[in-house]
């Protein structure tokens, strides 16, 4: 599935295509939620003579949960961008820290992962493993 070229791989048309079509895809799925989950984030009523006290606590814990759930996916948002911004730089695929191909089985896993494994695991680029 890698195209080899000076033992570099390379994604041809088809692979960035179909990594396109799945970061499309995770864009439309965020945006559904984020429609859905509108309600939950809304503020809860003081009322206490229509919803008891621990009802409102759960409620509450819901809401805080609702906006978590939000924040999250804002941040997945902002990784797909990054993708595609990626993408159009010709630089999807590479990891952001130190060059080095990120294995299309991880892409295939999280289409908006920047970083190689070495990466995500030590923070640091091989360049900076070599010095040590």
């Amino acid at each position: 599935m890698k195209a080899l070229i000076d033992g570099i791989h390379k994604l041809n048309e088809t692979q960035l295509g179909h990594f396109r079509r799945l970061l499309k895809d995770l864009r439309r799925a965020l945006l559904t939620q984020d429609h859905i989950a509108q309600d939950s984030q809304k503020t809860v009523a003081l009322d206490q003579q229509s919803v008891g006290r621990l009802s409102r606590m759960d409620a509450l814990q819901q809401q805080a949960m609702a906006k978590a759930t939000q924040a999250r996916r804002s941040q997945q948002s902002l990784r797909i961008e990054a993708a595609f911004s990626r993408m159009k730089d010709g630089k999807y695929g590479y990891c952001t820290g130190c060059g080095e191909d990120i294995p299309l089985e991880r892409l295939e896993l999280d289409p908006t992962v920047q970083g190689s494994i070495r990466n995500s695991v030590y923070g640091v680029s091989p360049m900076r493993l070599k010095r040590v």
